[in-house]
């Protein structure tokens, strides 16, 4: 079967499920999308490397990717190879140049760890002809945009308005605390905050 590439284009607070996430994956020189419903930690284990922050302590994700370059084991690429009763199925392509395995995985867990070896993400014709929806025009949300569950804007609206008040020193103490409480979605709006003032 043809494999499919997709890129990660959209990571929102879903509006369905409370305390759930949609990652939305798109098809590369094409115009459908794959919503994929994810959990709150695997949105945050996705969000944090995608915007290069770098948690106090490391995550489980950044465990196993330590674990794997300990022992020489690279990830080739991800592949959502099934949809059975709106679950979808993953596996990991890895080898440690000698041979190739592939283990079986969370969607979730599998696109934190293509983020993390900066391996591409593959899918079959028949999962996005089934799950798939087309866009027309450019309606999706960005990574930038990601919401917290108590937010009614995306983050990049949200930011100026929670912490515009504060001074530069006081946004750089609240984003060390932040990343120290592990608290990746204030921590990225702090960030925003102050990229924010030094375009300004």
């Amino acid at each position: 079967m043809k494999k499919i590439k997709l890129d990660i284009v959209g990571l929102s607070y879903s509006q369905t499920q409370s305390g759930a996430y949609a990652l939305v994956l798109g098809e590369v020189n094409g115009r459908r999308r794959l919503p994929i419903i994810i959990g709150s930690f695997e949105a945050q284990a996705i969000a944090i490397e995608i915007e290069k922050m770098t948690p106090s302590r490391p995550l489980t994700h950044d465990l196993f990717k330590s674990f794997a370059q300990a022992y020489h084991i690279n990830i080739q690429e991800i592949i959502i190879y099934n949809l059975v009763d709106g679950i979808f199925y993953a596996k990991l392509i890895c080898t440690d140049g000698k041979k190739v395995i592939e283990i079986d995985a969370r969607t979730s867990d599998a696109i934190a760890m293509a983020v993390r070896f900066e391996c591409p993400i593959y899918t079959y014709e028949f999962i996005l002809s089934s799950a798939g929806i087309v866009i027309e025009g450019n309606d999706f949300v960005y990574l930038e945009n990601i919401n917290d569950p108590h937010d009614e804007k995306p983050m990049s609206t949200a930011s100026g308005n929670n912490y515009s008040s504060l001074s530069t020193e006081e946004l750089k103490t609240k984003l060390q605390e932040a990343l120290t409480d592990e608290a990746y979605e204030k921590a990225a709006k702090l960030r925003d905050e102050l990229n924010k003032r030094k375009s300004s």
